[in-house]
């Protein structure tokens, strides 16, 4: 079953940017769906973006406008650009298929 790792989270002022990178440890061009969840201290994990293998693309209203997710699958990597950032964003965040996770990467804006 494939695996994936983050990386790319980070200590960041607000305003900034970042830009998160999910990689698969196999093809991910037949897997349907990629994902980016986020779970903030003492809240439950929500969706972020996610995009299909067709390339349907959908945000969570709160990041929509501010956050680009895409992914190569030639690199078998999902990313996610996170521009304006606030500190509402401070959150680990998550890469799935829907059915395996990662480990997950943690990201703090300071305000």
């Amino acid at each position: 079953q494939v695996q994936l790792v983050e990386s790319g989270g980070g200590l960041v002022q607000s305003g900034g940017s970042l830009r998160l990178s999910c990689a698969a440890s196999r093809s991910i061009s037949s897997i349907y769906i990629m994902g980016w969840y986020r779970q903030a201290p003492g809240k439950q994990r929500e969706s972020v973006a996610t995009i299909t293998s067709s390339g349907i693309i959908n945000y969570a209203d709160s990041v929509k406008g501010r956050t680009t997710i895409s992914r190569d699958n030639v690199k078998n990597t999902v990313y996610l650009q996170m521009n304006s950032l606030k500190p509402e964003d401070t959150a680990v965040y998550y890469c799935t298929n829907g059915l395996v996770w990662g480990q997950g990467t943690q990201v703090t804006v300071s305000s």
